[in-house]
């Protein structure tokens, strides 16, 4: 049964010697998360675990408290499992969670209820955020800064022959599972359950070594280990094939949850397998867009921005739009690597729907720049637009980006570049730790709400 709150008690009356308070930062976040429409839409989220979740069965964890853990989570940049340790540690931290002297629940709690947050519903809390921010004069939205920055999903560096291990790897296991499921059910012989994974791993290994020597003998020698493990992942390819058809015929729950995962994996394998012999074997150059980088995390991206330190990165882009106050407003989840002056439109779109007006000033870097979208922005009613053209400029352009407001609004826009950093480094921003799509969503936009709080309240607190 669904649980609002526990019955409130201060820690701090029963333990007035130690003379215990929140810092004034925390108060006021405190103050802020007794907000209604936060608590209502996270229940709403959480009611839809079970048919009869709401009524029936032992008392869950409060909404309240798992609301709180969350934000906590996020706003220290700490894992489930420290997230849990901190909190049972803290009697400040139980008095700010409302967890008061009951039992802190343990991570695996947290993890699933935390996944049932949709990312629809993050995006609904990050705007509401956003109108607190208002109501408080936090910030009117006068100004917008719109950038992307890549956040990498939790992955190994992806090289050919590490990704037909993983695949050869993955598929056998899952077969031993299927094996367990239909042993004396099924007339298929031993061979179809082969684990191949040493046979892989033999090969990967050949050819690490092979990548560490010179000359046409190391070629050859890496040309015949991939021949070798290109056969091995087709071979376990065609076993898992053979269970997934006789899967399919089996009315057992587990059956059909190991058939949806055969199912799941044998696309990418398949992906896999092709993009090795058109590059390794055909010397292809397969384009970023048609490589899968991750067996498990197949939304993955390539992303090359030029930067020294990281020329390339594997993850997703995230386009985030920041108003004045330190109040990051908006967030996308991009698919691929777009083009940087698509996003100035469906930016602008989301800050007047959500302020219902246009910003004063709009601000972005010189990839955002296309004469379409300046005239646009002009348009809509956007008085100032403070992004440089690259490339060669007319006499005219010089001018019009030497004008004082246009260098104040430039140089404001470099402010979001520290904004970005300032995520990564406090909310944990630059590797997602959470799997698929969703728990890309999850992790941006509770990092994000976590953060937008923190600047409410040090404003509240200032």
């Amino acid at each position: 049964m669904l649980r609002d709150r526990y019955e409130p008690q201060n820690l701090f009356e029963l333990v007035a010697a130690l003379r215990l308070k929140m810092e004034p930062v925390l108060a006021r976040l405190d103050e802020l998360l007794d907000d209604d429409v936060l608590f209502q839409r996270v229940r709403g989220d959480l009611a839809q675990r079970y048919p009869h979740t709401q009524s029936t069965g032992r008392p869950s964890t409060p909404v309240e408290v798992l609301l709180r853990m969350i934000i906590i989570k996020h706003l220290y940049g700490w894992s489930y499992e420290e997230t849990e340790y901190n909190v049972n540690d803290s009697l400040v931290l139980r008095q700010f969670c409302r967890v008061y002297l009951n039992a802190v629940p343990d991570d695996t709690t947290l993890i699933k209820w935390a996944n049932l947050i949709r990312p629809e519903t993050l995006h609904e809390l990050l705007d509401h955020v956003t109108e607190m921010a208002r109501s408080l004069k936090v910030t009117r939205g006068r100004k917008l800064r719109t950038d992307g920055t890549v956040v990498e999903t939790n992955i190994h560096h992806p090289t050919d022959s590490t990704l037909l291990g993983d695949a050869v790897r993955v598929l056998s296991r899952t077969l031993k599972k299927a094996h367990e499921v239909l042993k004396d059910q099924t007339a298929l012989s031993r061979d179809s359950f082969r684990d191949r994974t040493r046979s892989a791993r033999r090969q990967v290994k050949r050819i690490m070594e092979a990548a560490r020597l010179r000359g046409e003998s190391a070629a050859d020698q890496m040309q015949s280990a991939y021949r070798r493990l290109l056969d091995t992942a087709r071979a376990s390819r065609k076993q898992a094939q053979r269970v997934a058809e006789t899967l399919n015929g089996q009315a057992d729950e587990r059956a059909t949850r190991i058939a949806d995962r055969l199912a799941d994996l044998l696309p990418r394998v398949e992906r896999i397998i092709d993009q090795t012999v058109r590059r390794v074997l055909g010397g292809e150059k397969v384009p970023a867009d048609e490589k899968l980088v991750s067996l498990f995390e197949p939304e993955t991206a390539i992303i090359s921005k030029g930067k020294p330190a990281r020329p390339t990165e594997f993850g997703r882009m995230v386009w985030l739009d920041e108003v004045e106050g330190g109040i990051v407003s908006g967030y996308r989840i991009l698919d691929g690597n777009p083009s940087d002056s698509e996003q100035l439109r469906p930016s602008l779109d989301h800050h007047i729907e959500l302020f219902e007006h246009p910003p004063d000033l709009l601000a972005g870097d010189r990839g955002l720049y296309s004469e379409a979208n300046e005239r646009d922005a002009e348009s809509r009613g956007v008085k100032h637009v403070a992004i440089p053209k690259p490339g060669a400029k007319s006499p005219e352009r010089i001018a019009h980006e030497k004008q004082r407001w246009f260098r104040r609004g430039h140089n404001w826009r470099s402010g979001i570049e520290g904004r970005i950093s300032g995520l990564k480094r406090g909310q944990k921003l630059e590797r997602c730790l959470y799997h698929g799509s969703d728990g890309m969503e999850r992790w941006v936009g509770w990092g994000l709400i976590a953060h937008d709080l923190r600047v409410i309240a040090r404003a509240m607190a200032g």
